[in-house]
């Protein structure tokens, strides 16, 4: 399994320190060349790779790092999405007629597994370890794909992080989503699960 996360801003690298944090190789891609990342994928760890886009849409999993209205312009970097998990860390307030954003980015990668993960923390929060007090902190998951789902649950595990399944995007993946101009009630919240 191979990973890759598109998007090199704030969240994006939050992301790579994760992925660092427990020794994973992950690429790193955005709109600039991967020699203008270097510095600060190699400031982050040896596991964070820079790749060109087109190179790091060839992981199985893609997290999703760029801001929404940048979306399309990944979906159309890929000639087919077919089999690609695509990780929606995405987050908007525009008006998208009623729809959830992560229906919307869906419709722009057809074939992609799209799992929402990892949008609810700001930057800072995500950049922190996700241990605490005997706790780890929590990520919410929604997809309508349940064998995406299992497969990045056991991602967020292997991250460090309680994974917490709110079920298809339509329906619980609407309480990490901002919608009408408003955010969901489970954007920003940090919670942490206890070990038992």
């Amino acid at each position: 399994m191979n990973y890759a996360i598109v998007g090199f801003g704030a969240i994006g690298q939050a992301l790579a320190r994760m992925f660092a944090r427990k020794d994973i190789e992950v690429a790193v891609a955005s709109r600039h060349p991967p020699e203008a990342l270097a510095p600060q994928a190699n400031a982050i760890g040896p596991t964070i790779v820079p790749k060109t886009l087109k190179d790091a849409l060839e992981a199985d999993i893609v997290l999703l790092a760029v801001p929404y209205e940048q979306h399309q312009e990944v979906a159309k970097a890929r000639a087919s999405w077919k089999g690609k998990i695509v990780i929606d860390v995405t987050n908007t307030l525009e008006d998208l007629g009623g729809l959830p954003s992560s229906s919307v980015v869906a419709q722009a990668l057809p074939g992609a597994q799209l799992v929402k993960a990892f949008n609810h923390l700001p930057a800072r929060v995500l950049a922190e370890d996700p241990a605490i007090n005997g706790g780890r902190r929590v990520v919410f998951l929604s997809s309508d794909d349940e064998s995406a789902t299992t497969r990045i649950a056991a991602l967020v595990e292997q991250l460090g992080y309680a994974s917490v399944n709110l079920g298809k995007i339509a329906e619980g993946g609407l309480l990490v989503q901002g919608r009408n101009g408003i955010w969901a009630p489970l954007i920003f919240q940090d919670l942490f699960k206890k070990e038992q």
